[in-house]
């Protein structure tokens, strides 16, 4: 299954440098898509999003002999690693952390590794489904029962985050995959919480399955920014190829 794509990342109306970082990569005839949201401050954020990316791409490609989902997995523990020993040897730096998203798509699957509250979606014939579940304080909220999924859109502690690369020397990876079928009008939307705070689901399962690629992206982006952008924001958005 082919699929066409375009990327976005952009540093919004209230933030002073784009801490995001995204990549998508040819690889073993698939297609490797990630997507981090840097956290931390003096540019911090900045630098464990795009060692997250680079490192993620580089063990994937180094590590075509095992599974797909054990290379995603792999390939973000390594990563996680990576920005642990740079923070710690850099006081510049200290306490940088990222989100991650990590989509592989090759033949008729679709698999995906997740941390952080960066997200992943999935649209089939037009319904849309969220394939990553947050690592945030509010969506454990939801989970227990404490807030309804109305009260999460906009409760004053949804930036809060329970599990993010470069925050302990281990990381738990939530990992899934999921078989495909041709002329489904499939599509995936990866993206930052600069996306997904700022557009409910409604409105992203509407905006994703236009016709032109360029057209939904400029769509989404103009939206956001005109609900002020407060966040940096990036997405890929890859549709079936026809």
């Amino acid at each position: 299954m082919i699929f066409n794509y375009i990327t976005i990342s952009r540093t919004g109306l209230k933030r002073e440098h784009n801490e995001d970082h995204i990549g998508v990569f040819e690889i073993d005839g698939g297609l490797l898509i990630v997507v981090c949201d840097g956290l931390g401050g003096n540019q911090a954020g900045e630098v464990a999003s795009k060692l997250a990316v680079n490192t993620i791409n580089t063990v994937f490609k180094e590590t075509n002999k095992l599974g797909v989902l054990e290379r995603i997995h792999l390939s973000i523990t390594k990563a996680n690693e990576a920005i642990v020993k740079q923070s710690s040897e850099n006081e510049n730096i200290t306490g940088m952390a990222t989100t991650s998203e990590v989509l592989f798509l090759k033949k008729d699957f679709a698999y995906w590794g997740h941390v952080g509250d960066s997200r992943i979606y999935s649209s089939k014939n037009g319904k849309l489904q969220l394939l990553s579940k947050d690592h945030s304080l509010v969506q454990r909220l939801v989970d227990e029962g404490y807030i309804t999924l109305k009260e999460a859109e906009n409760h004053p502690n949804k930036n809060i985050i329970t599990r993010a690369l470069g925050d302990n020397a281990e990381i738990e990876v939530d990992l899934s995959k999921m078989k495909l079928k041709k002329k489904e009008n499939n599509r995936f939307l990866v993206c930052t919480d600069g996306v997904s705070g700022v557009l409910n689901d409604n409105e992203i399962g509407k905006l994703i399955n236009g016709n032109n690629l360029s057209i939904i992206a400029d769509k989404m982006s103009q939206l956001i920014e005109d609900r002020g952008a407060p966040d940096n924001y990036s997405f890929v958005l890859l549709a079936e190829a026809n």
